[in-house]
């Protein structure tokens, strides 16, 4: 009884487990991951096979990095491990890594794959760029061949087709029957659909014709003609102005027209315009054919015009045009091939780059408009009244466009003055005697020129000085300095009217930028790296004229200037200060104009002494030393427009 219980229990336990398995497996399965992309292989494959010959890829690294470019860190591994390596400098991006106890292939896969990168091996060298993948395979476009079978022994067809083309399957007809299928050019792109099985040609044929209201004749026994089916025709039908056998008017009630000397006089209110069409066209007796069936109502009011200005009128604004040939008049949509006009209309004075951006979007519908700049023209194809009113707008604005020669002349003065005084006594090393008296006193002497002077003023009375010791100087500063500066510039400037012109005078210093990173953990390498960055300093100036019609000139101006300050330090960057000005003004033809006021003033002022003696007046002098400098900086613009057409 135990031993049936425990198959029980077993047998319970293999019939719950069997499902759970179904479910767990696939999941399992599902989330296993997937075969790397196959460039990975061959880059493993590759590193792999050149180790053989660069032991450098097999070393094992500890590397830990934070925020270093991805190109100096390939460097430094290169360096490190003696491997020549090529690294393109577009590879900047910061890393942010810790490798212990791997190897250099190792590394280089990790980076291949992390950041996209791509190794070209040429000998010994790898190059590292970023990947690029391949352009997609295009297959080229192979037309679906219609189902159609052909039985050459009991001379009978099977036709499967859904939405095929006519061209098609005439031409698969012909190529397997022997009959030669033809068709009209009208249904060019005709499709057809049918179902035909174990038929004649002829009676399939004629079937396919049903099934797609076509007509299908066979003039002789080895041709079949394939046409499109007449149709009744409608109020608006393609009808002929010397066909007498149909009605002679289709007015709608409360229309009135009357036909003087070929000139049309109507009034019509909600009038259809296949009615309106076919009336006037009967009684003047004008030929005319439809290529589509006109709809739509339309209230016209004309007097004294002619057949061509009333069909202006009653199409105006719908999706029908017309065109004539000879005697005939063709009259349907807009799109339709026979009523397409494409023309290319040549600009004079203005280019075509733009000028289609230009054309108001509704003159544009229903025609296709593109710039063709090697002829300098307008590409348009579309109905005739609408290109004809686009080139009558094109004309309006094809004008000579004003150039606008700027004369710019530039003024940056200067103005500098320094004062320096002050009495400077020491003991040290004995110097000696030097200095200038003219143009500005800065004088040192010496402990035994001193001692003269004092000897010299001994003996004058009660008047008894000493002397100074050997190690005693004196230096007497008395200086000033003034400075004037004067910078002229003239460019001249051309543009066209409403095109911004610019100009930009500069100069470009350099700072030193160090950079230092440290690879390894157990072997620290300290890898220095120096780097040379611009800094620039310029007087920038923009212009964009406006010519109005009574040449007045308005000018929108932007004038700025930077300039270098001293150093940081020896290598660092300089620092800047920067003016600019922005105004709107306007001016007369070959006028001038002033903007100015750009003015920089600094005054530095600066003293060292004695404590309390050296704010002394007049002792002041000989307890101490003063310094007082002032500069000040104007830049002017002086502008005169001339507009030459």
């Amino acid at each position: 009884m135990r031993t049936l219980k425990k198959l029980k229990l077993k047998e319970l336990l293999r019939l719950s487990l069997v499902p759970l398995l179904a479910v767990v497996v696939p999941l399992l399965l599902s989330n296993a991951p997937q075969d790397e992309h196959p460039r990975f292989k061959e880059l493993e494959s590759k590193l792999t096979n050149l180790s053989t010959t660069v032991p450098g890829l097999n070393n094992k690294v500890e590397l830990s990095v934070n925020g270093v470019a991805l190109h100096e860190f390939i460097r430094g591994v290169a360096i490190t491990n003696n491997l020549n390596v090529s690294v393109e400098p577009g590879l900047d991006k910061k890393i942010y890594d810790n490798f212990t106890d791997v190897t250099v292939t190792n590394v280089f896969l990790f980076l291949c794959k992390r950041y996209d990168l791509d190794i070209t091996f040429i000998g010994n060298i790898m190059v590292f760029s970023q990947y690029v993948p391949p352009p997609p395979v295009v297959v080229p476009y192979s037309p679906r061949l219609p189902s159609i079978q052909w039985n050459a022994t009991t001379r009978k067809v099977n036709l499967d087709l859904k939405n095929d083309s006519l061209y098609l399957v005439s031409r698969e007809l012909t190529r397997k029957t022997g009959y030669n299928v033809v068709f009209a050019p009208e249904l060019a792109g005709k499709m057809i659909t049918c179902f035909i099985q174990d038929q004649p040609l002829d009676a399939a044929l004629n079937k396919l014709g049903f099934a797609n209201d076509l007509k299908v004749s066979q003039p002789d026994s080895n041709f079949f003609i394939i046409e499109a089916k007449e149709k009744v025709p409608t109020n608006s039908g393609t009808i002929s102005g010397s066909d007498r056998s149909k009605p002679k008017s289709r007015l709608p009630n409360g229309t009135q027209l009357s036909i003087t000397n070929g000139l049309i006089t109507l009034d019509a209110t909600a009038a259809p315009i296949g009615d309106l069409v076919y009336s006037v066209s009967d009684q003047l007796g004008k030929q005319y054919y439809l290529y589509t069936e006109l709809k739509g109502n339309t209230t016209l009011n004309i007097k004294d015009a002619t057949y061509e200005d009333f069909l202006n009128n009653v199409l105006r604004n719908t999706d029908y045009t017309f065109r004539q040939k000879d005697s005939v008049y063709f009259i349907g949509d807009r799109t339709i091939e026979g009523l397409r006009v494409t023309r290319l209309y040549r600009l004079k004075f203005r280019t075509a780059d733009k000028v289609p951006d230009y054309i108001p979007a509704e003159m544009k519908k229903g025609v296709d408009v593109k710039a063709f700049p090697d002829l300098n023209g307008i590409i348009l194809s579309g109905s005739e009244p609408r290109i004809m009113e686009i080139e009558n707008f094109l004309a309006q604005i094809d004008q000579v466009v004003p150039m606008v020669l700027i004369e710019v002349i530039i003024l940056d003065i200067s103005k500098t003055h320094t004062v320096a005084t002050g009495i400077h006594a020491g003991i040290g090393t004995p110097p000696t005697n030097n200095g200038t008296i003219t143009p500005g006193t800065d004088v040192t002497l010496n402990a035994d020129a001193i001692n003269n002077l004092i000897a010299g003023l001994n003996g004058f009375g009660f008047l008894n000085l000493g002397f100074v010791t050997p190690d005693f100087y004196l230096r007497l500063t008395a200086l000033e300095e003034n400075g004037k500066l004067k910078i002229r510039s003239t460019p001249k400037l051309a543009t066209l009217n409403g095109s911004e012109a610019t100009m930009s005078i500069g100069r470009t210093e350099y700072y030193l930028e160090r950079t230092t990173n440290i690879i390894g953990t157990q072997n620290p390498q300290t890898q220095i790296t120096n780097t040379y960055k611009p800094l620039n300093a310029d007087f920038s100036l923009s212009i964009t004229p406006m010519v109005s019609g009574d040449e007045q000139v308005t000018l929108n101006i932007a004038v700025k200037q930077s300039t270098f300050t001293n150093r940081v330090t020896d290598d660092g960057p300089f620092g800047t200060t920067q003016r600019s000005f922005q105004s709107v003004v306007r001016v007369k033809n070959q006028e001038m104009i002033l903007l100015g006021g750009l003015e920089e003033e600094n005054t530095n002022e600066s003293g060292k002494g004695t404590p309390f003696l050296s704010r002394i007046p007049v002792l002041k002098y000989f307890f101490g030393t003063r310094s007082k400098s002032k500069s000040k900086t104007k830049l002017s613009v002086l502008i005169r427009p001339t507009v030459i057409y």
